[in-house]
C-alpha cells in the first residue's frame, strides 16, 4: 500500500513538472512571438513644423538653408497637394484623431491660456492605437490640444513621456508665455510629463529638443518600436534665433524675414541630428519619417507662402497647404513627387496601417488610410476634402471637390499673393481684400488644376459646378458638432500665478 502511495505521488509530481514545463515553454513561445511581431513594427517619427509656408523650404525655394530637409524630402516622398488646417489647434486635433476639427468642436480657434476645454477624451488619439501594437510613445515640443485637466495632456493621451509646452507660444529662451497674452509678471510654460521645469532656462527651444531626442534614442531599445511625435516650436512667433543662424542670411534685408529664415535653419539642423541619432542608436532601420507643417506661413512674423494666395488664418492655398514629406526604408518606392490629395485627418488611419494596426473606427473617421497610394504611389484614394466649416456669426467655409475648390464667405487677410518684402523691417500688407473685391459674403470658385494660385473666379461662370460644390458643401454642413469654445476661465489665474506654471487642475475634462 505504501508503495502504490509513493508511486501515485511520484507520478503526480512528474504531471506538475511537466504541466509547469509545456506553461514557461508556451509563454516564452508567446514572448518570442510578441516580440518578433514588435520587431517587425516599423519606428515612426512624425515631425511637425510650427508655421512653415511654402516658401520656407529649399526644395521650393533654394533661398532657404534646409540642406537635410531637402535631402530627405528629395529622397522620399514629396507630397505636392498635403493639406492641413488654416489654424494650429485644429490641424493638431486631425492628427491626433483623425476627424475634421469641426466634427468634434475644434473648427474655429486654438485652444487658449486660460480656456477650460481640450480635445474630448472621448476620442482616442494616434498615440493610444499604437500604444495597443505595443509601440514606445514619446512627445517633444508643442501641445496645444488642451491643458486644463491632467485628462487632456500628452502621459494621459497614450504618450510614455512628455518634454514641451502646453500652449501656442512663449519665449525661445526663458520658456514662458509672452507677457502678451498673459496679466501676470511670469508664466511658465515648460514640463517633464505633468511637471512643470525650470531645467532649461536659457536654452534655445530648437536646442532642448535636439538635445531631448538624442537623450530620449540613446536610452530606447532599437528593437521596441518607437513612436515620436516632434511637434517642433519653431517657427511660430516670437522670432528669435542664436546670432550663428541669423549670419546666414544676412543678405536678407527684412529684419523679420532674415530672423525666421536663421529659424528654419535652426530646425533643420535639429532634423539633421535626429538622423545621426536614428544612425548612431539602431534605429535607422525600417522606418518612416514624417514632415509637416500644421499651417500656411505667418507672413507678418517673417513667413512666406509666395506663390501661393494668402498666408495663415485664410482659407486659401497659402494657409492650408504646406510642404511636406515622407523618408523611410519601408517605403516601395521613393524619389518622386505624389501630387495625389492628402488632408491632415489621414495621417492618422495610414500611419496606423504603416504599423500594421487596424482601424477599428474607419466607417466614422473622416481620415482615409493612404498608406498604399503613398508607399508604392498607388492610385489615389481621396477625391474631396473640407478646408474648414466655421462655426460664427457669418457663413465661411471651403470645401475641395477633385480638381475644384469653393469657398463661401471671407477667406481671410491677406487675400493677395506676398513677395518676401525688401524693406529693411515689416511688410507691406495692403488692403488687398478690398482691392481684389474680397467681401464676408462672397464666392469663389477656382479651378486649382488649371489655376493653382487662385487668380480666377469661375462663379459667375461655372454655374453647374458651383451649384454641386454647394450642394456638397451643404451637406457636409448637417454633420457640424457646436464649437467648443467657452469663456476663460479667470478663477484659474490666482491658482496659475500662485504656482508660476500653466498646470492643469482647475477644469472638468469632457
Amino acid at each position: 500500500m505504501g508503495e502504490s502511495w509513493r508511486f501515485l505521488l511520484f507520478r503526480l509530481e512528474i504531471m506538475k513538472s511537466l504541466r509547469k514545463t509545456i506553461y514557461i515553454t508556451i509563454l516564452t513561445l508567446l514572448n518570442i512571438s510578441n516580440f518578433i511581431h514588435m520587431a517587425q513594427r516599423p519606428h515612426i517619427f512624425f515631425i511637425v513644423a510650427d508655421d512653415l509656408g511654402w516658401n520656407d523650404v529649399g526644395w521650393n525655394n533654394p533661398d532657404m538653408k534646409t540642406p537635410h530637409l531637402d535631402e530627405l524630402a528629395r529622397n522620399g516622398v514629396i507630397m505636392n497637394q498635403s493639406y492641413v488646417q488654416p489654424i494650429c489647434t485644429p490641424s493638431r486635433a486631425a492628427f491626433m484623431t483623425g476627424y475634421y476639427p469641426y466634427h468634434i468642436g475644434r473648427q474655429n480657434c486654438v485652444v487658449i491660456v486660460l480656456e477650460p476645454t481640450g480635445v474630448s477624451i472621448k476620442y482616442p488619439f494616434l498615440s493610444q492605437k499604437l500604444k495597443d501594437l505595443h509601440y514606445s510613445t514619446h512627445i517633444i515640443g508643442k501641445w496645444h490640444l488642451g491643458h486644463c485637466n491632467d485628462s487632456y495632456t500628452p502621459t494621459h493621451r497614450g504618450f510614455d513621456s512628455f518634454l514641451g509646452f502646453y500652449y501656442a507660444e512663449g519665449d525661445y529662451y526663458t520658456h514662458t508665455i509672452e507677457k502678451s497674452v498673459q496679466i501676470w509678471k511670469e508664466l511658465l510654460d515648460f514640463h517633464k510629463d505633468l511637471e512643470p521645469t525650470n531645467a532649461y532656462r536659457g536654452i534655445y527651444t530648437t536646442d532642448v529638443m535636439k538635445t531631448a531626442v538624442t537623450e530620449l534614442l540613446s536610452k530606447s531599445d532599437p528593437n521596441v518600436p518607437l513612436f515620436l511625435y516632434l511637434p517642433f516650436q519653431a517657427v511660430h512667433f516670437p522670432l528669435q534665433v542664436p546670432k550663428i543662424y541669423e549670419d546666414q542670411y544676412m543678405n536678407v534685408k527684412n529684419k523679420e524675414r532674415r530672423i525666421f529664415s536663421g529659424m528654419v535653419t535652426a530646425l533643420d539642423e535639429a532634423v539633421g541630428s535626429l538622423v545621426t541619432d536614428m544612425k548612431k542608436y539602431g534605429f535607422w532601420d525600417n522606418f518612416l519619417i514624417v514632415f509637416i507643417s500644421d499651417n500656411g506661413g505667418e507672413i507678418l512674423s517673417g513667413g512666406s507662402n509666395y506663390p501661393l494666395r494668402g498666408a495663415k488664418m485664410t482659407l486659401w492655398e497659402g494657409g492650408t497647404r504646406v510642404p511636406t514629406f515622407v523618408y523611410g526604408d519601408i517605403l516601395q518606392k521613393t524619389g518622386y513627387i505624389n501630387n495625389n490629395l492628402i488632408h491632415a485627418v489621414d495621417w492618422f488611419p495610414t500611419l496606423l496601417a504603416a504599423a500594421g494596426g487596424e482601424n477599428e473606427d474607419s466607417k466614422n473617421m473622416d481620415g482615409l488610410n493612404l498608406w498604399n497610394m503613398i508607399s508604392k504611389d498607388g492610385p489615389g484614394v481621396r477625391s474631396e476634402f473640407i478646408y474648414n466649416i466655421f462655426d460664427l456669426e457669418y457663413q465661411r467655409a471651403a470645401i475641395r471637390v477633385g480638381d475644384y475648390k469653393l469657398i463661401i464667405g471671407y477667406p481671410g487677410l491677406p487675400c493677395d499673393w506676398l513677395e518676401v518684402s525688401e524693406l529693411e523691417e515689416g511688410i507691406e500688407l495692403e488692403t488687398s481684400c478690398n482691392k481684389s473685391h474680397i467681401t464676408e459674403k462672397g464666392v469663389y470658385l477656382f479651378n486649382l488644376k488649371n489655376d493653382p494660385l487662385e487668380q480666377n473666379n469661375l462663379a459667375s461662370t461655372e454655374k453647374v459646378v458651383l451649384r454641386r460644390m454647394r450642394h456638397r458643401l451643404d451637406q457636409m454642413r448637417r454633420s457640424m458638432v457646436p464649437s467648443d469654445d467657452p469663456l476663460p476661465n479667470f478663477f484659474a489665474m490666482r491658482k496659475l500665478s500662485k504656482i508660476g506654471a500653466l498646470v492643469p487642475g482647475w477644469c472638468q475634462a469632457k
